[in-house]
């Protein structure tokens, strides 16, 4: 069983910054490929940001260059550095973790999300 943790949501005045910090744990051989993504009220989950264990990323087109993803991966933790807040940026943030599970392959698993409010 795997468990995806999301911390760090909070209400914020547009402009403003804010850390997520999401984690990953139990019983897993690697935790592969991380992510945020996004959903905001009425609206589809869309990506926010994705990195690989290796340090690649990838930005949704709405996010780059105010958003930054990073890792530790002795922790199995993703961050999500968010600058300059849009009042559009506000939603529920969801982790994603792609967990390699021995001798039953690659799953991917959701944490149970965290909000974040941006006021204008």
């Amino acid at each position: 069983q795997v468990q995806v943790v999301e911390s760090g949501g909070d209400l914020v005045q547009a402009g403003g910054s804010l850390r997520l910090s999401c984690a990953a744990s139990g019983t897993f051989f690697s935790i592969n490929d991380m992510g945020w993504y996004r959903q905001a009220p009425g609206k589809q989950r869309e990506l926010v940001a994705t990195i690989t264990n290796v340090g690649s990323t990838n930005y949704g087109d709405s996010v780059k260059g105010r958003f930054t993803i990073s890792r530790d991966n002795a922790k199995n933790t993703v961050y999500l550095q968010m600058n300059s807040l849009k009042a559009e940026d506000t939603a529920v943030y969801y982790c994603n973790a792609q967990a390699l599970i021995l001798f039953s392959g690659s799953r991917y698993y959701w944490g149970q999300g965290t909000q974040v409010t941006v006021s204008s």
